[in-house]
């Protein structure tokens, strides 16, 4: 078989020349010819990889052929072939010809270096702690899957430490998902990720760090950057109340937060009466899809990237236990509410009554009660005092008693009182002991 401008003798496929490798007129012509007829008549039977080529044989009407591809054509085909035909991640030409520039230069010089023509499945090292973080690793191993579109080809996570009891949400998931765990500052192995992925993780990164991802790091942040920049975005986005909210892609800057270019923005609606536990799983699944939208067509993204406004910057500090100490003479009703919903998943509200330190949790909220006008009120279901109690066993087994030992004694001493805590961090027994009691 032959035709006008391509050679017989490579159809025949003992010859060495190829579509890509700058063999001229015939070359271009020969792989336009095989790019009509695959597609019109055969399909790809067989492939095999060697070095930095790759052959393939391909069934065009009665005939065989075998085509010998550079790396570079190679990419451009993958997306033709089955997802059992794909060379495994780490193998075959592309994952040798970075090994050879890794020689050449150096890891950090190679890791550097973007994939020519490049696009998914993407090699992903994920950083997070968090229950907000598990969504995002989640959808990513779910987008690793065997499919014609699947954007991952290799996935693994850094995480922190765990200093308290129990281990971090995010290294939970992780060995359920069978996935390699580094502990940080450890990040693995150098030169083996395209692209970095932050959610949820606290740490700064190093400029160091961020060269070693050809595409960057990329951030997941709960919120409509520049408005609330921290660690704690849901917290305070409920705290002050705010309507509309959002999440952020955002690309990693290295020594501070939440600084980068934006990549891509939604806005979203603060459901009413909303909790900064029940926001957070919202946000989650936001960003996690917003996320892989992003992964989709990653080059593209980066190229549309965006600084952050100048006006409209706010902060979002960390928030402390002493943050949970209720101050009667001058917070509202309706802001006791809308701490217990900002922060009570982390730290029940205290108080002060008669002395002793009382938890308060459950909270509602209470319309205005007949014959006492001008006055606010806070509804609590449930107080922990030396155990958990509710409202009415509190009512019960100490106020009533109290009243009855002190009938003529003012109401204003039984009342809750502000308790006053140390600025200094609480002991990591300290905190334990707080999470049991929201637990119990």
């Amino acid at each position: 078989m032959s035709g006008k401008g391509f050679s017989p003798k490579w159809w025949s496929g003992t010859g060495t020349g190829s579509p890509g490798n700058g063999h001229g007129a015939k070359a271009a012509r020969a792989q336009e010819v095989f790019v009509q007829r695959s597609q019109k008549q055969g399909g790809i039977t067989g492939l095999s990889c060697a070095g930095p080529r790759v052959g393939v044989d391909i069934s065009v009407g009665p005939f065989k052929l075998r085509l010998a591809y550079n790396c570079t054509i190679f990419r451009s085909w993958r997306r033709r072939l089955s997802p059992e035909a794909r060379p495994r991640p780490g193998a075959g030409p592309v994952a040798s010809s970075a090994r050879a520039g890794a020689g050449a230069a150096g890891p950090g010089a190679a890791a550097c270096v973007r994939r020519e023509g490049a696009g998914p499945p993407w090699r992903v090292l994920f950083f997070g702690t968090d229950r907000f973080a598990v969504t995002t690793l989640r959808a990513l191993q779910a987008a690793g899957e065997p499919s014609e579109d699947s954007l991952v080809s290799r996935l693994e996570v850094v995480t922190l430490p765990s200093r308290l009891p129990g281990d971090l949400p995010v290294r939970s998931c992780a060995r359920e998902l069978q996935l390699p765990v580094h502990e940080w500052p450890h990040t693995g192995p150098v030169g083996h990720f395209d692209v970095g992925v932050v959610a949820s993780f606290g740490r700064l990164l190093s400029e160091d760090i961020i060269l070693q991802f050809p595409y960057g790091v990329l951030n997941v942040h709960p919120s409509c950057l520049p408005r609330w920049r921290g660690p704690a975005p849901i917290v305070h986005t409920v705290l002050h109340g705010d309507k509309v909210t959002g999440v952020t892609i955002m690309e990693i800057r290295p020594k501070r937060f939440d600084v980068g270019p934006i990549i891509k923005q939604e806005e979203v609606a603060v459901p009413p009466r909303c909790t900064a536990q029940e926001l957070e799983g919202m946000l989650a699944k936001i960003g996690a899809n917003m996320l892989l939208a992003v992964l989709k067509n990653l080059p593209e993204s980066l190229k549309n990237k965006k600084e952050q406004p100048k006006e409209g910057v706010t902060f979002a500090p960390k928030v402390s236990i002493v943050k949970s100490c209720i101050k009667w003479e001058e917070q509202t009703a309706a802001q006791i509410i809308q701490l217990h919903r900002a922060i009570g998943s982390m730290f029940p509200l205290q108080t002060l009554w008669k002395g002793t330190t009382i938890k308060l949790l459950d909270f509602v909220e209470v319309d205005n009660i007949p014959g006492f006008t001008g006055i606010c009120w806070v509804g609590i279901k449930t107080v922990v005092l030396k155990k958990k109690l509710t409202a009415i066993d509190f009512y019960n087994g100490y106020m009533h008693s109290w009243f009855q030992q002190n009938p003529r004694t003012v109401h204003q001493e039984c009342r809750f009182q502000t308790l006053r805590l140390s600025t200094a961090k609480k002991t990591l027994k300290e905190r334990g002991i707080l999470a049991q009691d929201i637990k119990q």
